[in-house]
């Protein structure tokens, strides 16, 4: 990978968790940043980037720019980022957003890396940042392994080519909607080198030299561990994790 990235795994209690994403954005930007704030729009978009815009504020001086991206559309990254500091990419559909990034997952991290751009992504953002990008399903081979209700309108465990931005499979709202048991099934079955799960109102930061946890939830990183076993180690706030 390229860059920074900051993986969110949903919520909106703790403003916070963009700081970072928010200071390397700075680096460019100066004092009040730029943040393109792409959204695939269900049909409440403008009302969705309020949202995001306020939680950016809180988090500290910026300038939201909207950038909208109609459901079954396709994002254009080389128009969409001039002028930015920054990219973030929301949360929803999941499956919809690695649609709706699915004619640029070469173009746009190559754009982030020549343009200094750090990349946010939130809930969905985070998952589609993933090389194999879990998209959605609760099912393993028909076994449920995760709520139904967190399925993103999938049946089987779906896998798709994501952005490349980290080199480990993500997951999000992990505590809260019950979804690290997807994640083990993924990894179990070889279809990502390894994985981390992110809780709500947490962030991990992925550099060159690793990840680092902030936020108020944990951060659970599961790696092969066997014939089809995994082991699972849990991170808080402040601890750091090996990108291999």
């Amino acid at each position: 990978m390229s860059g920074s990235a900051f993986l969110i795994g949903g919520g909106w209690d703790v403003p916070e968790v963009y700081e970072p994403f928010l200071r390397q954005a700075a680096v460019r930007g100066g004092e009040v940043p730029r943040i393109g704030c792409v959204i695939v729009d269900e049909g409440d978009g403008a009302e969705q980037f309020e949202r995001y815009a306020g939680a950016l504020r809180k988090a500290g001086p910026c300038s939201p720019v909207a950038l909208l991206v109609p459901l079954g559309g396709r994002f254009e990254p080389e128009g969409a980022l001039e002028g930015v500091d920054g990219l973030l990419v929301c949360g929803g559909l999941t499956p919809a957003y690695q649609e709706a990034f699915a004619g640029c997952l070469d173009r746009l991290p190559r754009l982030l890396a020549d343009r200094g751009l750090p990349y946010a992504g939130f809930s969905a953002g985070a998952a589609v940042a993933a090389r194999r990008a879990v998209v959605g399903g609760w099912l393993a081979d028909g076994v449920p392994v995760c709520p139904a209700d967190t399925a993103e309108d999938l049946g089987e465990i779906d896998v798709r080519a994501g952005l490349g931005l980290v080199p480990f499979a993500v997951d999000v709202h992990a505590a809260q909607w019950g979804t690290l048991g997807r994640l083990v099934a993924v990894v179990g079955r070889g279809e990502a080198p390894y994985g981390v799960a992110v809780d709500e109102n947490t962030a991990v930061e992925v550099d060159g030299g690793g990840c680092r946890v902030a936020g108020a939830g944990r951060v659970q990183v599961v790696r092969p561990d066997g014939e089809r076993g995994v082991a699972v180690r849990e991170y808080g706030a402040g601890e750091a994790f090996g990108l291999a």
